[in-house]
């Protein structure tokens, strides 16, 4: 296991070196982007100790946390090598305390000295992180890393996201794009109203906390939209709603057929033509029973 998880470090070292590399190349949505205001104070890591894990590893997450702080500072951080060579034999043996952090700080010129320590959680690693400052030679943050696991990029992520999150927690977000293919469509972000569709700026929406939101798209006609969007460390996470027309109905719901029928049929057209043939036959019956009597007189003078 040892070996696979050093192996998803070195993974992780060459994909942030390439990344480093490229930092002045325009960087599409959802890609890893620089940091929004890049830190004045001078920093440097002591290092990182090992809490029962392979000290190579360790100092490969160290290499990772260092690339990260380098990326975030104006300043270039000191080499590991240009550490070892500025301090004295008594300050190697420094571990961790506030007091020769700050006499390393100023051996070496800086404003912040950062250590830590590397444990095991199972398969995953967690950082502990402090910062002293070294005028006053007080800790001014220490943060805990979420579990650090999964695919290169996770790792690179979780990385990253420690070292923003001890010293520049204001920059720490990410941003949603929301698209939908009904204009006119009202989108909420948690049970808030953020407008209709097309948002501006390409239905992008900047500066929301990590995590989990919820996001909710409806419409007049339509089906509404309802679900939770993972918004991840500087990086765009998008939303394509297509919404489906409904199935509600209007009134019981209940779908009457009628048929036309000819007029002959009815029952009323039935009953008045039956009247109409028993009017018309006792006409005829009365006419057929009348008898005509011929008067032809008596005698010799009959004429029929």
């Amino acid at each position: 296991m040892v070996r696979s998880l050093t192996s998803l470090v070195v993974s992780a070292l060459v994909i942030t070196a390439g990344l480093s590399r490229a930092g002045a190349q325009p960087v599409p949505a959802g890609d890893v982007t620089g940091p929004e205001a890049a830190l004045n104070q001078k920093i440097a890591v002591w290092r990182f100790d090992a809490l029962g894990i392979e000290p190579e590893l360790v100092a490969r997450l160290e290499t990772l946390f260092r690339m990260e702080l380098g990326r975030l500072s104006k300043q270039a951080l000191p080499s590991r090598r240009d550490i070892e060579r500025n301090i004295t034999a008594d300050q190697q043996n420094c571990t961790g305390e506030e007091k020769c952090l700050a006499a390393i700080g100023k051996k070496l010129g800086v404003d912040i000295v950062v250590t830590g320590t590397v444990g095991s959680m199972g398969s995953a690693y967690v950082l502990n992180i402090k910062a002293v400052e070294t005028a006053t030679a007080k800790q001014v943050q220490r943060i805990q890393s979420d579990p650090l696991q999964g695919s290169p990029d996770e790792l690179i992520e979780g990385v990253r996201v420690a070292a923003y999150k001890l010293l520049a927690p204001a920059q720490l977000h990410g941003s949603l794009q929301v698209q939908t293919d009904i204009v006119g469509a009202e989108v909420k972000l948690d049970d808030k109203p953020i407008g209709k569709t097309p948002l501006p700026n390409l239905g992008v929406i900047s500066k929301l906390s990590l995590g989990k939101h919820k996001l909710q798209v409806q419409a007049p006609g339509y089906d509404p939209f309802d679900g939770e969007i993972d918004v991840r460390f500087q990086k765009v996470a998008r939303a394509e709603v297509r919404l489906i027309a409904s199935t509600e109905t209007i009134g019981s719901g209940k779908v009457a057929t009628v048929h036309r029928t000819p007029f002959y049929t009815k029952t009323w057209f039935i009953v008045l033509v039956g009247a109409a043939a028993i009017g018309l036959g006792a006409i005829i019956g009365y006419e057929a029973g009348k008898v005509e009597v011929i008067d032809c007189g008596t005698g010799a003078m009959r004429t029929c």
